[in-house]
């Protein structure tokens, strides 16, 4: 998944041929998973029409301050335009445009929503090589860096005049690299290491058989997901799972058993500062385990358990700076049940889910939560995507670890 996902951007479009590259550009952010709204310079339009770009963007493209053609002649409000977007990105920017945004001039609406911006703004000029040269662009460029826009150069090669050289705007895909690069230097788990656990184990029972539970994995593939949006590296040791992941920050391993669980995370979890354990490891695996499928018979089996190693209490007592998170779920006097579980495994924050409230549990594409840190502070949150519950959790991780 990449950095972009969920990510509100503001592409403005200004008056020059390569405005035809904010097509790709669109189909590429939305292809990341952001949501994107357009806004064009009046000119722009002989450029590239705005049906194009509303198809592309799934919403309506914003040219004037007003829709003279609407019948109640809507306003389109540059500030709230302004304070939607996450970033905002100026592509083409044209020398006119930058000349305009580097001393103030608003005289359209794309420009009235880059003076009311207060996210990070990237601008990707375009221009003839002799325009790109000349000295008063040159200042304008390093003006605007002044104010903390972000220049993505543009690149050499063939331009519209048919001369070759420097100006020509960086493709739509170098563009996003750019931008997604930009991004991860300030995330606020760059640099750092996660380990997450997720799924269930498969305790054998025979070849053919075992004893396991119904986690799907789905909370700590959330996890895992939102710690690379973070700019973690991950190593996501997971059982037996439908999920999956393509985010290229994400090391998944995968096991079958406790056994397996508990060497994998001794394995790695020296080297990493943050651990959150949210698989539903097995508490029991078969005594003995045969070498062969049991047969069928017309009489009752017993199989004798035994207990299953404590991977996160073991963890717990070899913990160093490790910022240590464990699960759990509870039936019956949660909140105390949970505050034993966090002093006995030596946790830093445990999140409890009670199988009382509907949505919450294993399957489900929700979770209902409650934080607990190891000062007892008890912060309880309503239904939400697992998604959004992930958010939550290392929203609370990052507060602690930055104390």
């Amino acid at each position: 998944m990449s950095v972009l996902s969920g990510k509100k951007i503001l592409l403005g479009i200004t008056a020059g041929i390569a405005a035809y590259k904010t097509t790709y550009l669109v189909r590429l952010f939305i292809k990341a998973g952001a949501n994107v709204q357009v806004i064009m310079t009046p000119a722009s339009k002989d450029f590239v029409t705005p049906l194009t770009l509303s198809t592309l963007s799934k919403n309506p493209v914003h040219s004037t301050f007003y829709d003279k053609e609407e019948e109640n002649e809507k306003w389109n409000n540059h500030v709230e335009l302004a304070l939607w977007a996450d970033l905002m990105l100026i592509a083409p920017a044209t020398a006119n445009t930058m000349s305009k945004m580097a001393n103030g001039m608003c005289d359209n609406l794309l420009l009235a929503t880059y003076l009311s911006a207060k996210t990070k703004i990237y601008f990707a000029p375009a221009m003839d090589l002799d325009m790109y040269k000349h000295k008063s662009t040159i200042q304008n460029i390093e003006k605007l860096q002044s104010f903390n826009n972000i220049f993505i150069p543009p690149t050499s090669g063939e331009l519209a005049s048919g001369l070759k050289g420097e100006g020509r705007m960086a493709e739509p895909e170098d563009i996003i690299t750019f931008i997604e690069n930009d991004i991860r230097l300030n995330l606020p788990l760059k640099g750092k290491k996660v380990l997450i656990t997720a799924g269930p184990t498969y305790e054998a029972i025979d070849p053919v058989r075992f004893i396991g539970n119904h986690s799907s994995g789905k909370m700590g593939f959330a996890l895992a997901e939102q710690a690379a949006n973070l700019g973690a590296e991950v190593i996501l040791i997971t059982g037996p799972s439908h999920e999956t992941s393509t985010n290229s920050s994400i090391n998944k391993i995968n096991i079958i058993s406790a056994k397996d669980m508990y060497n994998a995370c001794h394995q790695y979890f020296q080297d990493v500062d943050i651990a959150i354990f949210s698989a539903a490891v097995s508490d029991y695996s078969p005594k003995n385990v045969a070498n062969q499928k049991i047969k069928k018979k017309n009489s009752l089996l017993t199989i004798e358990l035994k207990p299953t190693i404590d991977i996160l209490a073991s963890v717990g007592k070899i913990k160093k700076h490790q910022f240590l998170v464990g699960f759990a779920l509870e039936t019956n006097n949660e909140i105390e049940n949970a505050k034993s579980k966090l002093n006995r495994k030596n946790l830093d924050l445990i999140v409890l889910n009670s199988l009382q409230d509907k949505g919450a549990g294993f399957k489900t594409d929700t979770n209902k939560i409650t934080l607990i840190d190891k000062n007892k502070e008890v912060i309880l949150f309503d239904l939400k995507s697992k998604t959004e519950v992930a958010q939550d959790i290392f929203n609370q991780i990052i507060k602690k670890i930055n104390v």
